[in-house]
C-alpha cells in the first residue's frame, strides 16, 4: 500500500514551476539547520555567524509543508543541506516524513561526513537516495586545517559506512583551492573511482561578501581537468552530453578514457561557478533553515516562506514560491576578484 500523503484534492495540477528565463524548476535545497560540527576555512568565517534562535528554525511539521507545497507545483528533488545538517536532532524522522511527500522521486543528502560511520545505515533505510561527502584533502593534517577540528579518519570510515549502506550514489566534494589541494586531484580520483564512487570538484565562489575569497587560490575548471590529464598521459578527458551541467546539480561531467582495455566508468564532475558558468541550465532555488526562500545563490534577496505559512497556511505558501521564481534573475554577478557576491554565507544557506 501506498501510504504517502497527497496534495491531489486541495491542489490539483498546479502546473509546472518555471522563471521568466523559461527554466523548469525541479529541485529545491533544502537546509535544516545553520549550525555545523566543523568550521571550514571557505564556508565560516573565522569570527563565527551569529547563529538562528530556535524559535526561527522551520519546526519538522513546517519542513515537510513547505516541501508538500513544493511538490504541487512540480518539484521532485529535495537535497538536505545544513549548515551541517547530520547535527540536527532527529534528522532521520524527518527524512521518513520527506520521503511520504507524493511527488518527490529523488531525495538526497550533503554532509561533511562525520556522523556517518553511525547515521549512514538510518540514512539510507529512511529513504535518502543519494549522498554528497565533503572531502577537501586526503592528508590528516591538511584536513585538520581546513575544517579547523574534522577527523579525517571519521570521514573516510563514514565513506564507507555509506557504501555499505547501499546508497544509489555516493560522490565526494572538493572545493578546488591553488596551493592547498591542486596536488592532490588525481589522488582524490582515484580514492574516489576505487570505491566505486564520483568525485566532483567546486570553484571557490566569493560568499560572504568576498571576506573568505582569495583570488590568487581559485583552482579554475580548466585547472582541474588539466591536472587529471597531466596525471594520467595519453588520456583524454570526454566531455559527458558535449559538457552541458545535466542531472539534478550544477555540475559537467567528464570521462577519463586512457589506451587499452576500457574498465569501470571514471567520471569527475566539475562545478564552475566562476570561470564556466551553468546559470543557464539552473534548475533549483534554496530554501534556508529559518525558511529564507532564495531563487538564486548569488544574491540576498529572499522570500520568508515561514512567516507566510504561519499566517497564511500552504495555499500563501505556494503563492509565494510563485512569486519568489518569478523574480529569479537570468544569471549571478561573481566575479574573479572576489566581487559580486552575496553577504550570506555558505554555512547559513547550504550552497
Amino acid at each position: 500500500m501506498d501510504t504517502r500523503t497527497t496534495n491531489d484534492d486541495a491542489n490539483p495540477n498546479l502546473g509546472a514551476l518555471n522563471d521568466p528565463q523559461g527554466r523548469r524548476i525541479d529541485y529545491v535545497r533544502l537546509s535544516v539547520t545553520d549550525r555545523c560540527n566543523y568550521r571550514c576555512t571557505y564556508c565560516l568565517p573565522e569570527k563565527g555567524i551569529d547563529h538562528l534562535e530556535r524559535a526561527d528554525i522551520l519546526s519538522f511539521e513546517e519542513i515537510v509543508a513547505i516541501a508538500r507545497c513544493f511538490a504541487a507545483l512540480g518539484v521532485r528533488r529535495l537535497r538536505i543541506t545544513g549548515g551541517e545538517p547530520t547535527v540536527r536532532r532527529d534528522l532521520v524522522g524527518l527524512v521518513r516524513q520527506l520521503r511520504a511527500v507524493a511527488g518527490i522521486d529523488d531525495l538526497a543528502l550533503s554532509t561533511n561526513g562525520h556522523l556517518l560511520p553511525e547515521l549512514a545505515a538510518p540514512l539510507r533505510a529512511a529513504g535518502v537516495d543519494r549522498l554528497n561527502v565533503s572531502l577537501d584533502t586526503l592528508d590528516p593534517d591538511k584536513f585538520a586545517r581546513i575544517t579547523r577540528r574534522g577527523d579525517l579518519a571519521c570521514v573516510l570510515a563514514g565513506l564507507e559506512a555509506a557504501r555499505a549502506a547501499g546508497f544509489a550514489v555516493i560522490k565526494t566534494n572538493t572545493v578546488a583551492i591553488k596551493g592547498f589541494n591542486d596536488g592532490e586531484v588525481a589522488a582524490l580520483c582515484e580514492y574516489a573511482w576505487s570505491r566505486g564512487l564520483v568525485p566532483r570538484f567546486i570553484e571557490q565562489m566569493p560568499m560572504a561578501g568576498g571576506d573568505l575569497f582569495v583570488p590568487g587560490e581559485l583552482l579554475a575548471a580548466r585547472e582541474i581537468r588539466a591536472l587529471l590529464c597531466a596525471a594520467h598521459p595519453g588520456a583524454t578527458l570526454v566531455a559527458e552530453d558535449g559538457g552541458a551541467a545535466r542531472g539534478a546539480g550544477p555540475a559537467r561531467y567528464w570521462r577519463l578514457e586512457t589506451p587499452g582495455p576500457a574498465g569501470p566508468p571514471r567520471r569527475i564532475g566539475i562545478i564552475s561557478a566562476m570561470t564556466e558558468h551553468f546559470c543557464e541550465a539552473c534548475n533549483r532555488v534554496r530554501l534556508s533553515a529559518s525558511g529564507a526562500l532564495h531563487a538564486c545563490l548569488g544574491y540576498d534577496d529572499a522570500v520568508d516562506l515561514r512567516a507566510v505559512l504561519r499566517s497564511d497556511g500552504e495555499p500563501g505558501v505556494i503563492a509565494a514560491i510563485r512569486r519568489a521564481v518569478s523574480g529569479k534573475r537570468p544569471a549571478h554577478s561573481f566575479g574573479l576578484l572576489g566581487i559580486g557576491g552575496p553577504r550570506k554565507t555558505m554555512i547559513s544557506i547550504g550552497g
